[in-house]
This record gives structure tokens, C-alpha cells and sequence, in this order.
């Protein structure tokens, strides 16, 4: 019995100081919101192979989709063991949508419609180019990570996924990032 006065009377006393505390601003939580780890994403190695994610963030080319990455918090699914096949728009891709596109889509109430812009660009596997040749010869259509399937073709040497031309492709520790010269939308 004296036992758990004991423990009650400890509960207690930590429950009037935890109370005593003043409430967290606005700014102290945005501070910690920022701050917080994002999963596998935020961990910082060297000496491992890059992943999709740590390509993508080192390119300057690449820069507007990191950030659309990062405005729709999606980050996680790019570090994942995979594999991945990411079709990574270029800057100039973005820029070659209507003029407010991107800016409005960076909005933190369009991060749903973003979010599945950008898995619209993923698909599960490993596709490099002359895996891409292979499935056009088959005449498959691609899995998307969105669940549904984009045209795959040919026009000489060039591949073109959902219309998009591979400009590059990137193997990377947990996929492969083909570089494409435009955003792939819905139809």
C-alpha cells in the first residue's frame, strides 16, 4: 500500500510540473516540425551508394522536383530498398508547363494533387532503357505506382514513357532514375 502512494504521489507531482510548462508557439512547433527526421530519408551516410533521392538532390537539374518532392512529403518512398524506376522531369520539363503550374501545385493545399503527380513517375522494378525496348517489343504498357499503366514506344533509338522522352538514365542503390523531358500528367 505505502508502495503505491508512493507511485501516486510521484504521478502527480511529474503531472503539476509537466502542467506548469507553458504552451508551445506557433514558431517553436514549425522549429520542431522541420526539424524532425523523415524517416529513411533524412539519414545522412557517405560512404553508401546514393539512392533516388540523393541523385536527384544532387543534380541541378532536378531542383524543382526535389522540391515538389519535399512540398508533397514523399520523400520516403524514393529511399526505399526498391526496386524503383523514377522517370525524373528536368527543371526545363517543369518549366514547359502552363505559366503558375508548379507554384500553385507547391501549395500545401494541392500536396494530395502533387503527390500523385509525381507517382504517376514511378514505377516498381528496375527499368533501364534496353528494359524499356524489351517491353515495347512485347507491346506492355508500364505499372505506375498510381495503379494504372502508361504507353510505352519507340522512334528510332529514343524511348518515350506516357509521352516523355528518356533523356538519361542513373542507376542508382535502390533503382533507376530515367531523366525525361516532360512532366507526365493525366490524361
Amino acid at each position: 500500500m505505502k508502495n503505491l502512494i508512493k507511485t501516486t504521489t510521484f504521478l502527480l507531482m511529474l503531472l503539476a510540473v509537466s502542467c506548469s510548462n507553458p504552451p508551445a508557439s506557433n514558431e517553436e512547433v514549425a522549429d520542431l516540425e522541420n526539424t524532425r527526421p523523415k524517416g529513411q530519408a533524412s539519414v545522412v551516410d557517405d560512404e553508401s551508394a546514393k539512392n533516388i533521392l540523393q541523385i536527384a538532390a544532387g543534380s541541378p537539374d532536378h531542383t524543382t522536383l526535389v522540391a515538389a518532392v519535399q512540398a508533397a512529403e514523399i520523400e520516403h518512398v524514393l529511399v526505399n530498398a526498391g526496386p524503383l524506376t523514377v522517370f525524373a522531369p528536368t527543371n526545363a520539363a517543369f518549366d514547359l508547363l502552363p505559366e503558375g503550374t508548379v507554384s500553385d501545385l507547391l501549395k500545401p493545399e494541392n500536396k494530395g494533387t502533387l503527390a500523385t503527380i509525381l507517382t504517376r513517375h514511378a514505377s516498381p522494378g528496375s527499368y533501364d532503357v534496353p528494359a524499356l525496348q524489351k517491353l515495347v517489343k512485347k507491346g506492355f504498357k508500364l505499372y505506375m505506382a498510381t495503379g494504372d499503366y502508361l504507353e510505352i514506344t519507340q522512334e528510332g533509338e529514343d524511348v518515350f514513357v506516357g509521352g516523355a522522352k528518356i533523356i538519361g538514365t542513373i542507376q542508382t542503390s535502390n533503382g533507376i532514375i530515367n531523366v525525361v523531358d516532360k512532366v507526365i500528367l493525366p490524361e
